[in-house]
């Protein structure tokens, strides 16, 4: 085994919705007891303030990264549970009950300071431009880096994750039916199941078909991954060009005051761009992402496509975590030729038809100018993941071999058992399937009590603390330096 394999490290950023325990949108505040939304660096919210996002440090292996999260989601779970709060996570990708109204569904709140305010008018730009709905769609991402690699390797790893993030898709896909209401007003291809579930009857992640992070705008987006001047170039035309759909819906409200979003080109920031898997840099205070990049290269990888599971507490296993591992050790060692407008075109299109259709028996998928069977060309990664699992060590070795098994019984899929639970379990409702998962999930949180547990609470406990002062610091600073609003954003999206 090469010497810095051991030297790889992961951390995990899980996304899920807050509710009831009637598996309604709880819209009630970010709990108090976890602390600043803001500044607390493991307990956040994404595009709600009812979207909790859990984020691990980085890990040496994956049973820690694991572990660190479990931990984390039961002290947010004991948080959730005190009363008169009584709410739990929703243990699916695809949405709990949504208000009728998209604009009951309340954004990210997140203080009185300049970056605050920021926040949460990027959210709201959000919800104009995709509406919010689609937002509270939820999942896990997985950050990755090895010792030494170059952007330019990076970029090669990147090329090849997004040719065979099919395989991914298709073992670890788990939202295959969803709410009827989520899809209400809007054009979709799903078959009903019940009067209130929709489904496709081989699908494997409805979240990453034509139902979830897509937008048309972005669409005209060609994206280069050849290399890291390319694709900075590209993100900076996409944040500096302004958009007619959105400049027809303002920068600001009507009386001039209120910002609707953050600008009015293709893009407000960097993070608006939707990809399977980010080329990422640890920012610093005030920096653009994009600025990072161009200055000290690609650091890690956001692998971003991967669905909760919900028969499990945290969403992901530490099995899934080496097969993720061997998968991105496998694209970073193969040889990644440049992507073509060509290919990414085809890469989308097979994307789309696993995500609707992958447990359809003999399902084809475009590689070149041919096709090839789904199957025949997740075994052939499979064979060449093998030896790369087995100089990691007899856990990865598993974890290869249990995939392999999944490719070959397609019932054994996380697609096919939520698909097969809906159905013969809850009557055919999705809903009342994710609510019984749900609350196993917040009891299970609720019964660990080791000491190493206690006394990890007890940390948190104290990091949210110090969260809610450091978060009252930047708002006395912003109010001390009398900078306004306008000019605060005007310096931070500004290029040189």
């Amino acid at each position: 085994m090469r010497a810095d394999w051991k030297k790889m490290l992961r951390g995990v950023e899980k996304e899920s919705l807050r509710t009831d325990m009637s598996g309604i949108l709880a819209r009630t505040p970010h709990p108090k007891a976890l602390g600043s939304a803001l500044t607390h660096p493991y307990i956040t919210t994404d595009f709600s303030e009812s979207q909790m996002e859990l984020i691990t440090g980085v890990h040496p292996d994956a049973e820690t990264c694991y572990n660190e999260l479990f931990n984390i989601q039961c002290f947010t779970q004991r948080a959730l549970s005190e009363k008169p709060r009584n709410e739990m996570l929703w243990v699916s990708s695809m949405p709990c009950q949504l208000p009728e109204d998209d604009d009951d569904i309340p954004l990210g709140q997140y203080g009185t300071s300049h970056i605050g305010q920021a926040k949460t008018v990027y959210r709201r730009g959000l919800g104009f431009r995709y509406g919010r709905r689609m937002q509270t769609i939820s999942g896990i991402h997985y950050n990755w880096s090895l010792p030494d690699v170059s952007s330019e390797q990076y970029f090669g790893l990147i090329r090849n994750f997004r040719r065979h993030a099919f395989l991914l898709l298709y073992l670890f896909g788990a939202s295959p039916a969803v709410a009827s209401s989520f899809v209400q007003g809007r054009e979709h291809r799903l078959q009903a199941l019940t009067n209130e579930t929709l489904y496709l009857p081989h699908a494997t992640s409805l979240r990453m078909g034509r139902l979830g992070y897509q937008s048309d705008a972005q669409s005209a987006l060609a994206v280069s991954y050849n290399g890291l001047e390319g694709y900075t170039q590209s993100l900076q035309s996409a944040l500096t060009t302004p958009y007619p759909a959105y400049e027809a819906m303002g920068l600001c409200d009507a009386d001039g005051i209120h910002y609707r979003q953050l600008s009015t080109t293709l893009l407000q920031i960097e993070n608006e761009f939707y990809g399977t898997i980010r080329p990422k840099r640890t920012i610093r205070s005030g920096e653009r992402p994009l600025h990072a990049l161009r200055e000290r290269g690609v650091e890690y990888v956001e692998v971003r496509l991967m669905d909760l599971d919900p028969f499990e507490p945290v969403g992901i296993t530490p099995q899934t975590m080496r097969f993720l591992d061997v998968f991105l050790l496998h694209c970073l060692q193969t040889a990644s030729p440049p992507d073509t407008p060509e290919e990414i075109a085809t890469l989308s299109h097979n994307q789309h038809r696993v995500a609707e259709h992958g447990r359809e028996p003999h399902l084809m998928l475009e590689r070149g100018d041919k096709e090839i069977a789904l199957r025949e060309w997740g075994l052939e990664i499979m064979q060449e993941l093998h030896p790369i699992a087995a100089q990691l060590g007899e856990s990865y070795a598993d974890a290869v071999n249990a995939a392999q098994h999944h490719l070959h019984h397609p019932d054994t899929l996380p697609s096919a058992r939520v698909l097969r639970a809906i159905q013969d379990d809850f009557g055919g409702s999705f809903t009342a399937f994710t609510q019984a998962q749900s609350e196993i999930t917040r009891d299970a949180m609720l019964k660990t009590n080791t000491a190493l547990a206690q006394q990890q609470q007890a940390t948190l406990a104290t990091m949210a603390t110090q969260s809610l002062y450091e978060q009252a610091q930047k708002e006395k600073m912003d109010r001390d330096n009398a900078v306004s609003f306008s000019s605060y954003l005007t310096k931070y999206l500004s290029f040189p």
